[in-house]
């Protein structure tokens, strides 16, 4: 700081100048982040070496230390050991910051690797199971109306569960999800403090008890309209408990929508309908789709609500409207708790058929909402090969006239 002086010949402090630092050359440029990207190989020798370390050193505190023993202390504690190992290697060779992205990096790791582990055993205990039945063929051919609980496994099937499943999701979908992307575009574009009293219904209603839907269609549409219990009315339990996840589910998704897009729209003359029509929704497209697979994973697996109001059967139901309509989840549950083995393994088997029609439901969903590439198709690019290639109208027209020119 200088001074200056006045007319009076007072000295006045000056302001502070502002202080640029001098440019950087070529060859003053940080050093890179050894703990991101691909790692040097001081780095993997380290990740590899604490792992085993690890997995000595647990052996030897539960082996000859703790007094408890077993497989799931040993993986807890040489979890422990690994990331105590991994934070103090890479902080004696390298940076805290480095050793703060490698910590969270392996917890990071690891957790995902958890939940893949625990999906993976699911998957393999189930089929394990119910392999003796599945992988006969007449499991997905035939019903189990004429078969005993106790019959051999070439006998009987759960068809009339698949496609009374079928039936009932197919319908519960018809139903909420424009109700659900409705309400979300309602509270999303329109906005108000109506808008706000229904996000905080949607979101207390996420939470609603599956046997609570049931209930509530029973009362309803068994006792106060005297209707059957039928597969419509357990089609609208499950509505009940899919239409809060898709409305939650796509407000989020039409939340991260830039502005900018619904900016350029209006700014071209479009009205607000047409801009959520044409812009915003095939925008979020992909998370719309996104939020119907959760509402699904949601609704197929609910037994309670069809339970009570659509009942199962052993034969084959496919009108909505008349009479009782058996669903996957109601067969698990009614062949699990027979006593006979045979029936338990039909219920596994079951169980496994659930999951991959999940998994067929879930693929045709994605294939169904992806962004269309720009690049041509495989089949596309083969057929493009083997025809012929065709000049423009123009250009082949004008070849006669360009050869008798040539001749004269």
């Amino acid at each position: 700081m200088t001074t200056v002086l006045d007319r009076d010949d007072a000295p006045v402090a000056e302001a502070p100048r502002t202080f640029i630092p001098t440019r950087r050359s070529d060859d003053d440029v940080p050093l890179p982040r050894t703990s991101l990207g691909v790692l040097p190989l001081e780095n993997r020798f380290l990740t590899w070496g604490a792992r085993v370390a690890a997995l000595g050193l647990a052996w030897v505190i539960v082996d000859r230390l703790l007094p408890v023993h077993g497989l799931g202390w040993f993986v807890v504690i040489a979890l422990l050991c690994n990331v105590v190992l991994l934070g103090v290697g890479t902080l004696t060779i390298d940076s805290p910051i480095a050793m703060t992205d490698r910590v969270v990096q392996w917890v990071v790791s690891t957790a995902a690797t958890v939940v893949f582990l625990a999906l993976l055993t699911v998957l393999f205990f189930i089929f394990k199971r119910g392999w003796a039945a599945l992988h006969y063929w007449n499991f997905v051919t035939q019903t189990m109306h004429q078969t005993l609980p106790d019959a051999p496994y070439n006998q009987g099937g759960v068809l009339n569960s698949i496609v009374g499943t079928l039936i009932e999701i197919g319908i519960a979908v018809a139903i909420t999800l424009p109700l659900g992307v409705a309400t979300a575009v309602y509270m999303n574009e329109v906005g108000g403090g109506f808008a706000r009293m229904i996000r905080t219904v949607v979101e207390a209603m996420t939470a609603l008890p599956s046997i609570v839907a049931g209930l509530f269609i029973y009362s309803f549409w068994i006792i106060l309209l005297h209707e059957p219990r039928s597969g419509f009315a357990g089609a609208l339990a499950i509505s009940v408990m899919m239409l809060p996840i898709i409305a939650r589910a796509s407000d989020v998704v039409l939340r991260v929508v830039p502005g900018s897009l619904r900016e350029a729209s209006l700014g071209l003359g479009a009205s607000r309908w047409r801009t959520i029509w044409h812009v915003v929704l095939p925008t979020a497209r992909p998370g719309l789709a996104t939020a119907l697979i959760l509402a699904v994973a949601r609704g197929i697996g609910e037994t309670s609500p069809v339970l009570i109001a659509s009942g199962y059967a052993t034969f084959m139901v496919t009108h909505p409207f008349h009479g009782v309509m058996s669903s996957l989840p109601l067969s698990v549950y009614n062949s699990v708790i027979a006593p006979e083995p045979q029936a338990v393994t039909r219920g596994y088997a079951t169980a496994a058929v659930l999951m991959i029609l999940v998994l067929t439901l879930f693929v045709i969903a994605r294939l169904l909402a992806r962004e269309p590439s720009p690049k041509p198709s495989l089949w596309r690019r083969i057929r493009r090969s083997f025809s012929p290639v065709r000049r423009p109208a123009a250009a082949t027209s004008a070849l006669p006239s360009i050869m008798t020119e040539e001749s004269e």
